[in-house]
């Protein structure tokens, strides 16, 4: 999907509505094992905390963001794409782009977040640890990308 239709550029504070509408989104396929209560803290932290925090690039399609990656250092603290544009290539234009950046790169994901997993997998990251995500009560998957 190289095409002048998608576009990465930097986060801005006005993008902050429409991400966590993207999160919200995405959240729903991808975390419906969440409860709603975890959730709606979330949707805060990410106004708050992460989206001004992390070092965040968005992917314009068609000149309106419909998804984020969001750094720290060289973890992607969060890879969202508005669930109908999956399978576009734009989620891993996104993480293409930070490795472009960063080098390899590590990530957490939900043991049972199958659609972060499979994405994880085929781009070519490994486990490399576990553990239970105090907050949300599930397990967290550690994965990186060979650097080597």
């Amino acid at each position: 999907m190289r095409n002048t239709q998608m576009k990465i550029r930097k986060y801005s504070a006005e993008d902050t509505d429409a991400l966590i509408s993207v999160w919200r989104s995405a959240s729903a396929v991808a975390h419906a094992f969440l409860t709603e209560s975890f959730l709606i803290q979330e949707t805060q932290n990410m106004r708050d905390i992460y989206l001004p925090n992390a070092e965040t690039w968005v992917v314009e399609w068609e000149g309106k963001p419909v998804g984020f990656i969001a750094l720290l250092e060289d973890e992607i603290g969060g890879l969202f794409l508005f669930p109908p544009l999956h399978g576009q290539g734009l989620g891993r234009a996104m993480v293409d782009h930070a490795v472009a950046l960063k080098g390899p790169l590590k990530v957490e994901v939900f043991e049972k977040n199958a659609i972060g997993r499979r994405f994880y997998d085929r781009y070519g990251f490994v486990e490399t640890g576990r553990y239970v995500f105090e907050p949300a009560g599930e397990i967290m998957l550690q994965m990186a990308m060979p650097t080597a």
